[in-house]
């Protein structure tokens, strides 16, 4: 194990190692909001440190017991003083909880009382994974110079992209959260509420109700947050103004570290957010492991990261740095790997051809006929892997649904060598469908010597409004469809395998086909789909292909297995 993949002690519980301060708290801390609103807050305070530079966290998701460890209390014995504040109407909190609203103006209020407090000392830093991560964006760009650092884990400045997955709905987490934070309104809702939530959700997805009725059969009433969503999904009502922080990711100025999972509901525009950092002349740190959403794996990861990045840049001890900002692990080697930057120096876009009668391989494209199937709505194709807010989204054999005739299933050869994939993957398809309004779906899986089929990454896009390329006059459109990042091997003796379709049910929401509204549709029709694959219309996966460095893998500990 590198330097960095060592905490300097365990993390505080009911002993303090030795070496680590002990602290005070101060309960219940009024900050008044210009609207009058007082949102109440915890200060966490090391003895014996004459300057402790401070750590803002803003959650809704409550300040005490297990939820303190996740708002950032193992910093405070090594010198740092926590403030965790509860958002408005949570955990003793006032006002309303408007999920996503009114972060960026609560935020910056906070920071401006922080900033008169006698105890506070001229910076801070922001810290949180997923919405604790999302209001810290809120206010990153307009904090002011005392904003010193920010490490942020599964979350994005903006969750509107999230919501529709390719233009589609994410039914499965928009109903899963909108649940959770309804109950965690009840005695012991965030300690039944994930678990709970997740059932009832998937309970109500499959009922074949209209969408605007499923809020009331997962939660027992009609849940603001859900029904807003479902109305906003065209775009065009103002309800994503001032909850998307994207435009201003650029203008931050403290460093960002960043970590994400393979497999979580967010990595794309987490990614996005790196991105942004990049074109903004920043160097912001990046993580990518094998995690999901809730995944406990990435906590401690998360933790020692943390602590490194703030003794860089509010004590100014960077020794705990790595030397090159960005480290990703390869799933199916089983190692991490270091770069420069993200995508990967060197990375080449490789055109994997899908192939008339199945076939998958980057020879070029043959000629043959269309490759067509039928989607029925009613029966939508399920999603038996893939990321999701709750629960595991560790890969699954997917062997099952490549039996259904509403799934087109593509595979290469037996590997000869190693393929490393990691980055952007995409894919590149020339359909035609029978429908004006449809979906389309693609899936990347590797197969094993053993036949199963394991999901690695996959992705959609609803037509029309997307499809901006016809091909010809004969109904043919060409289509770009954003698939998750991957870091992955395709073992020697593997195959690569694409699926084509046009479900993943419960993650999104099947198409009806009718283009009636998203949340009121109830008439379902069918839907030919056809796939070309030949010379004149060359259907393919784009594959990030990497070839390892002799510096850049690391062997992997046992945070990432």
């Amino acid at each position: 194990m590198a330097p960095w993949d060592r905490l300097p002690a365990p993390p505080v519980g009911l002993l303090r190692p030795r070496g680590l301060l002990p602290y005070t708290v101060e309960r219940d801390l009024p900050v008044a909001m210009p609207d009058g609103v007082v949102l109440r807050a915890d200060r966490y305070v090391p003895l014996g440190v004459r300057r402790p530079p401070t750590i803002l966290v803003r959650t809704p998701y409550g300040r005490r017991g297990p939820a303190a460890l996740a708002n950032g209390l193992p910093f405070v014995p090594f010198g740092f003083q926590l403030v965790a504040q509860s958002t408005r109407g949570t955990s003793g909190s006032g006002g309303e909880f408007d999920p996503l609203g009114g972060e960026g103006e609560d935020g910056l209020a906070t920071v401006a009382w922080l900033k008169r407090q006698p105890w506070f000392h001229g910076t801070f830093a922001a810290f949180g994974p997923s919405y604790l991560g999302y209001a810290a964006w809120a206010i990153a760009a307009a904090a002011g110079p005392e904003l010193k650092a920010m490490s942020l884990q599964i979350t994005a400045s903006t969750f509107r992209d999230a919501a529709y997955v390719g233009g589609s709905f994410a039914l499965e987490s928009t109903l899963t959260w909108t649940g959770l934070t309804h109950r965690q309104r009840r005695r012991f809702g965030m300690v039944t509420g994930p678990l709970v939530s997740h059932r009832r959700a998937l309970r109500a997805a499959r009922s074949g109700r209209p969408l605007a009725e499923l809020d009331v059969l997962a939660g027992g009433e009609q849940m603001r947050f859900y029904q807003d969503l479902l109305a906003s999904h065209a775009g065009e009502n103002g309800y994503w103004d001032g909850r998307d922080f994207s435009g201003t990711v650029g203008e931050v100025a403290a460093p960002v570290t960043m970590l994400g999972g393979w497999y979580d509901v967010f990595l794309p525009w987490q990614l996005r957010d790196y991105l942004a950092l990049r074109a903004a002349g920043h160097v912001p740190y990046l993580t990518i492991g094998p995690w999901w959403h809730t995944d406990p794996r990435h906590g401690l990861v998360t933790i020692r990261e943390s602590l490194a990045w703030f003794r860089a840049h509010l004590l100014g001890d960077p020794s705990g740095l790595r030397r090159d900002p960005v480290r990703v692990y390869v799933t199916g080697a089983r190692e991490w790997r270091h770069y420069r930057d993200w995508p990967p120096p060197g990375m080449r876009q490789a055109r994997w051809h899908l192939h008339a009668g199945g076939g998958l391989g980057e020879d070029g494209p043959r000629d043959g006929p269309p490759t067509a199937y039928r989607f029925d709505p009613a029966r939508p194709t399920p999603a038996l892997g893939g990321p999701t807010l709750l629960g595991s989204s560790r890969p699954v054999d997917n062997r099952p649904v490549e039996r259904r005739p509403d799934v087109l299933v593509f595979t290469s050869g037996v590997l000869p060598a190693d393929l490393d994939v990691i980055g952007p993957v995409g894919a590149d398809l020339f359909v035609r469908s029978d429908r004006e309004h449809t979906d389309f779906v693609v899936r990347l899986c590797d197969v094993a010597p053993d036949g199963a089929s394991r999901n690695v990454c996959e992705g959609g896009l609803r037509l029309p409004a997307a499809a901006e390329k016809p091909v010809g006059t004969d109904g043919v459109r060409r289509i770009a469809v954003d698939l998750w990042p991957t870091g992955h091997r395709f073992p020697r003796g593997h195959r690569v395998r694409v699926h084509v379709t046009s479900g993943a049910h419960p993650k999104v929401a099947a198409n009806p086909g009718t283009g009636e509204p998203l949340a009121t549709a109830t008439r379902m029709v069918t839907a030919r789909q056809e796939v070309f694959h030949d010379p004149d219309r060359p259907s393919a996966i784009i594959l990030p292909v990497v070839e390892r460095g002799p510096d850049a893998a690391v062997p992997a500990g046992e945070d990432a297995l």
